[in-house]
Formats: C-alpha cells, structure tokens, sequence
C-alpha cells in the first residue's frame, strides 16, 4: 500500500513539475531578455543563462526521462542509444544548470566584495565567456556517460534500456571519473556556495557599519543613501537564489555522503517504500524543485520583472479589446 502511494506521488509529482518549469522557465528568458527589469547586463546574461540551462534540465531529466519511463516505458527513447545519449544529455544540463549558479554568486561576490576587480570581471563580456565556458566544459565533462551502459535486453536484436557495466565498478578510469563527477557536482558547488555566501555577509556586516559611522558623522542618520539602496537590492537577488539551491540541495547531498560513507550503492527503486530510495528520490525531486524557483525568487524580489509579467498577462487581453472596438 505504501509503495502504490510513494508511486502515485513520483508519478503526479514529475508532471506537474513540467507543467510548471517549461511555461516558467521560457517566460522568465523572455522577461529578462528584453533588458527592461533594471537589472545590468551582467547579470541579466547570468539569469538567462541559468533560466536556459534549467529550462533544458527540464526538458531532459523530467520530461524525456522522469515521465517517459513512468508513463510511456516502452518508447523508443528506452532504446540504449537514445537512454544512454538521453543521460549523457541530463548530466551535462545539470552540471551546467549547477555550475551557472556559483558562477552567478561569483559574481556577485566579485561585485560585493572586490571592487578593484569589479570594473575588470562584472561585465557582460566576461558573463557571455563564463557561460560559455560552462556550457562547453559541462558537455565535454559528462560525454563519457554515454558509453558507461549497456543493453538490458535485446529484443529482436533491438536494445533496450541502460544497464550500468561492471567494468564501471571494477576499473580503476572509470572509478576515477565517476569521483571527479561526485566531486564536481555537487560537494564542489555546495560547499563553494556555502563558502562564497559566508564571506559576502561578513564583509557586508563590516562594511555597512563602517559606512554608517561614516555617514553619521557627515550627513547625519537619517539620511538615504542610494549606493546601500543598491547593494540591498543585490544582496537580496544573491541570497535567495543562492540560499534556495543551497536548500534544495541540501537533501541529495546528504543522500550522497551516507552512500559514500556507509560504502552502500543508490536504490534501483524495485521496493518504492524502501526508506533509502524515499531518501534518494526525495533528494532528486527537491534538486530538480530548484529548475522552478528562480522565476517565483524575480517575482518577489523584483518589482520591474513583476511589472513586465503583468504587462505580458494583460497584453492579449488589451490587443483584443482595441480589436474589438476597432
């Protein structure tokens, strides 16, 4: 009985996940590609960068694998060429997905806390060469999942699905490779992020109560001041995106270091209420979650995106009434 619900959940869950990513994701890179929610252009080509990347973590690892396999298991996307390129293509997503996030908090850290090198790194040359870069490394990194599985059955001598080679486990390039992809993602973004995060509060906290006195001395307290005003508007941009991966990641790296820890290997899923899948699947649903949260983070963090959405809701709606009185 357990099981049926924990399935029931799994296979409403990735659904509706799709239902919202995909229409959120493409509404957000129209938004923000129109340069009209005051944002810079540094940071608006890191926020199209991410809602991209996401839109295709989306794409990949919802809608061709999470919802095929549940709702359309013999498709030809379960042939072992199209899996194992189908997989290739959700690790490189992802990682790109990942690694433009801490390039978005590097970023931001560089323009917090390093105003030397602010004028030098925070432009829109060096965000379209980060994003770039990502993107192609992320690729090239996770090419090699493709040839990490084999034909579970041979149906008519047509392969089907992906199994996982022992070879993987025994010799020593791919034990290699598979610990440079742990440690690539997600403990190096995790803890960068954490690590980044950390030292943006503590110069923020040292360097605004070195400008109040400052600014209590000369103009008195009470007085605005526009560059805090400035600073307030991208600190909170920085931390709720940052703080919402952070949270929602929290849960599949901690699946990971007991796996690694305890020795063990991930669930297959053939007992839906083994609490060790629960963990693990918990974990990727609340990793894939993060692919959503960037467009309800613009909404409520920034006036003109809410702005430019409404105008985009009304805009059919306004074309129709001028049509009609026409």
């Amino acid at each position: 009985m357990h099981g049926q619900v924990t399935g029931l959940v799994y296979a409403i869950y990735y659904p509706v996940l799709a239902f919202i990513g995909v229409p959120g994701n493409l509404v957000t890179i129209v938004i923000l590609s129109r340069g009209r929610c005051g944002l810079s252009r540094c940071i608006t080509r890191y926020l199209v960068g991410m809602a991209v990347t996401d839109l295709l973590v989306i794409i990949t690892a919802v809608i061709l694998n999470r919802i095929s396999v549940i709702h359309f298991p013999v498709l030809f996307l379960s042939t072992t060429p199209v899996c194992s390129l189908k997989i290739a293509l959700i690790y490189a997503a992802r990682d790109s997905s990942v690694w433009l996030t801490v390039a978005f908090t590097v970023d931001r850290f560089v323009a917090i806390c390093c105003q030397k090198l602010k004028t030098k790194y925070c432009t829109e040359k060096t965000a379209a060469v980060v994003i770039g870069t990502v993107c192609v490394v992320s690729c090239v990194k996770n090419t090699p999942w493709y040839f990490v599985y084999e034909p579970l059955y041979i149906i008519d001598g047509v392969p089907w699905y992906c199994n996982i080679k022992l070879s993987f486990y025994s010799e020593l390039v791919w034990t290699a490779f598979d610990w440079i992809d742990r440690i690539l993602n997600p403990c190096a973004p995790f803890l960068l992020m954490l690590l980044l995060n950390a030292l943006t509060v503590r110069n923020i906290l040292v360097a605004n109560r070195a400008r109040r006195r400052l600014r209590a001395h000369s103009n008195g307290e009470n007085q605005n001041d526009p560059e805090m005003e400035s600073r307030r508007k991208s600190i909170v941009l920085l931390f709720t995106i940052s703080g919402s991966f952070i949270l929602l990641w929290t849960t599949y790296v901690v699946n990971f270091l007991y796996v690694r820890i305890t020795n063990g290997n991930y669930s297959t899923g053939s007992i839906l209420n083994d609490p060790r899948f629960i963990l693990q699947e918990s974990g990727n649903m609340l990793q894939l979650l993060s692919c959503c949260t960037n467009t309800c983070i613009y909404a409520g963090t920034q006036r003109k995106f809410r702005e430019e959405f409404k105008n985009g809701l009304t805009y059919p709606l306004n074309l129709i009434i001028k049509i009609v009185k026409s």
